[in-house]
């Protein structure tokens, strides 16, 4: 198998398009089919991004045997989403993060005040 075909295979296990990871990659979607159908040799940088973009190790890329059943371990929504974040300004992001560490926080209240209440 080749590294394009390789990169197919995690794609859709991840249950990405080929559109997604491209526009994710800032790439031409038709530069990045010919990536995933062996009609370019990807450089090795591209490689890496794409890697990223998947989600998965460049370990991952480049090992054949390795199984794609635990590879779709994220929900798609939550990568898309991240990846728009990361488009984002740095005022911007600091924003969602300060919304998400608050939240977090609350949970993390609430997760101690139930077992306060239920213990006693």
């Amino acid at each position: 198998m080749n590294i394009g075909e390789r990169i197919k295979k995690i794609r859709e296990a991840k249950g990405l398009s080929q559109k997604e990871v491209a526009l994710s990659l800032a790439m031409n979607p038709s530069q990045y089919s010919k990536i995933e159908n062996g009609k370019v040799d990807p450089q090795c940088s591209s490689i890496e991004k794409i890697a990223n973009a998947l989600g998965v190790s460049l370990a991952d890329i480049f090992t054949e045997e390795n199984s794609l059943e635990d590879i779709n371990s994220i929900d798609k929504s939550i990568i898309e989403k991240v990846q728009l974040i990361e488009q984002l300004d740095d005022k911007q992001k600091e924003s969602i993060f300060n919304i998400i560490d608050m939240a977090v926080y609350n949970l993390k209240l609430k997760q101690r005040g139930c077992a306060v209440n239920c213990v006693t």
